[in-house]
């Protein structure tokens, strides 16, 4: 029932989300059962179509009379929009939107978010949690608990209903230029260990995960938000490697899968139709044969990997029809809710298909206590957002994930000195596009602390040869260089390579005599490009704390306890770390 005003009910103080059962989906009591029926019964087929549908929303606080909060509301009250997704912004005015978004809506709303790097990866405020790449790196499946749990706290508090965490693909190519560092490696059973460990947490604490991106996006070289990328293995490769982890999560009862928008021969005939849009992957190997229980869930409808080919109605009607319960992030949701719309009205989606996703929907609000929906206490923001014991947790966990892949000089630990004169370098693939601010500042200002007659300087993609040249006429003055680089994993950079200037630079570096340390933030595989570096350090993130836990390693302050989650072809396996 509706709240006065057309709000949902509020949950009474003490409620909580339904119990999950271990490896099977969802156990709903009686009383949920009983209010996912009655809604299913109660509702007319328009809001049926819209509970399909999770727009997106970006930025934070946005006030009731704005044009774009009163977009937002349209979506709820006149398209019945399912759930929102909100992006970037702070903690305290996202939760003030969803507050008010599920105030508009008659059925309460799945808020969904990308917490990747924890809570503080989209809001500002919050905890951020090294990538999954980082936990690979420590080995650590109660790691990998602790960072799903203490994330689900913090998007519990803002009103956050949906994880769309973690990353179970496989990381077994080098120029994988999206996924990468967003997995936890290239073994598909440690991938395995660690999603589980970490949906686990994330369930544990209220919110529901997401395994993602189904079949597997780990071996492509290609960025599905600028085209649609081809996983061409065989059926035999698919089921040792890239299906093994999420069988795996399904096993262990994830709530949810999101499909990749790639194209994948070896289950679907039709040439170039992405998994997101087939039957044969959703539903036949999905749904059917790995017998997933819960939500399927598209990857975002503007990405290019399905608008570069199909319209927006064509590609809605497509994912509804090979089994998707939700189409993420639909470009224009009216758009989307017609075309649903008139694909029922003439019969190719019909009601008993139209009630399946709904009915899963609905059962998955309930399994969160939605069926008793209850707004987010903003009095409790400021002690469990960003509380020092997630921060805490957040630096333990990149302290040890710091790797010492080769230190061939033996220069390492470099000794702190008032007197030492060394020359920082911040090298960076690209000037700009840094999601969390200008990279660098932390490991510079921790540089300082311990030299104090260090200088910085940068060098990135825009730099001129002079100033590479100028930076090293420099390495004659000093006693020791550090070279910090960083490498972003981004949505449609479509990159993770070093510029020409830069690897020539490198190489440079690599036969200067006098103490060199190279420590790389983001993608690991540099190594691969310049083998003739004496030091190699990996910390597999670009956040803060990843800049002080390299600088505490390289100076003794901490040991380097992290092992290779991912090999260096020809040059390091899997578990390699001195």
């Amino acid at each position: 029932m509706a709240a006065e005003g057309g709000g949902p009910t509020l949950m009474a103080e003490g409620g909580g989300p339904t119990l999950m059962a271990e490896g099977g989906g969802p156990t709903l009591s009686k009383s949920a059962n009983r209010w996912v029926e009655h809604t299913l019964r109660s509702m007319t087929v328009d809001e049926k179509i819209g509970q399909l549908l999770v727009p997106v929303t970006w930025g934070g606080f946005k006030s009731a009379d704005s044009e774009e909060f009163q977009k937002l509301r349209r979506d709820v009250t006149d398209y019945h929009a399912g759930g929102y997704h909100v992006g970037s912004g702070d903690a305290a005015g996202i939760a003030v939107v969803i507050h008010e978004l599920q105030r508009a809506a008659k059925i309460p709303l799945l808020i969904t978010a990308d917490l990747e790097g924890g809570a503080g990866y989209v809001m500002f405020g919050a905890t951020r949690f090294p990538l999954a790449m980082a936990i690979g790196a420590t080995g650590s499946d109660k790691f990998s608990y602790e960072a799903g749990k203490a994330t689900s706290e913090e998007g519990r508090a803002i009103g956050l209903s949906v994880d769309f965490y973690p990353v179970v693909d496989v990381q077994n190519n080098p120029g994988n230029p999206i996924i990468n560092i967003r997995s936890f490696g290239e073994d598909p059973n440690r991938v395995s260990a660690l999603a589980t460990s970490y949906l686990k947490g994330v369930q544990d604490a209220g919110m529901l995960a997401t395994a993602k991106h189904f079949p597997g996006h780990g071996d492509t070289a290609t960025d599905s938000h600028l085209e649609m990328p081809i996983l061409n293995v065989d059926r035999a490769r698919l089921e040792r490697m890239e299906l093994v982890p999420f069988r795996a999560a399904i096993q262990s009862g994830v709530a949810a899968v999101m499909s990749a928008h790639m194209y994948v021969p070896a289950i679907e005939p039709e040439k170039n139709l992405p998994s997101t849009l087939s039957p044969r992957v959703l539903t036949g190997l999905l749904r059917e044969e790995l017998k997933f229980p819960g939500l399927i869930i598209t990857d975002a409808m503007d990405m290019h990997g399905i608008t570069n080919t199909y319209t927006e109605a064509d590609a809605t009607v497509r994912a509804v029809l090979a089994g998707a319960d939700i189409v993420l992030f639909p470009p224009h949701t009216d758009i989307a809710f017609n075309a649903i719309k008139v694909a029922f009205q003439d019969g190719r989606i019909t009601t008993a298909r139209l009630d399946d996703s709904v009915r899963r929907i609905l059962e998955a609000k309930a399994r969160i206590g939605l069926d008793h929906y209850r707004p987010a206490d903003l009095n409790r923001l400021s002690t469990i957002v960003g509380s020092k014991a997630h921060r805490d947790l957040a630096q333990q966990i990149s302290d040890s994930a710091v790797t010492l892949v080769r230190d061939d000089k033996k220069v390492l630990p470099l000794t702190t000195s008032t007197e030492k004169r060394v020359l920082h370098i911040n090298l960076l693939d690209s000037r700009f596009g840094w999601r969390e601010g200008a990279v660098g500042r932390v490991a510079a200002a921790e540089v300082l602390k311990r030299f104090p007659k260090a200088m910085t300087i940068q060098l990135d993609d825009g730099s001129t040869r002079n100033e590479f040249d100028m930076a090293r006429q420099m390495t004659n003055l000093v006693d020791a260089v550090v070279v910090t680089a960083f490498i972003r994993v981004a949505a449609y950079k479509g990159s993770i390579d070093l510029t020409a200037e830069q690897l020539r630079f490198l190489r440079d570096l690599s036969a200067v005599q006098k103490p060199f340390v190279f420590a790389l933030f983001g993608s690991p595989y540099v190594l691969q490009h310049i083998p003739e570096l004496p030091s190699y350090i990996l910390t597999y993130d670009t956040n803060p704390g990843s800049e002080l836990s390299a600088i505490k390693a390289i100076t003794g302050e901490i040991p380097f306890r992290g092992k290779l989650p991912i090999s260096l072809p020809g040059l390091y396996p899997v578990g390699h770390g001195l």
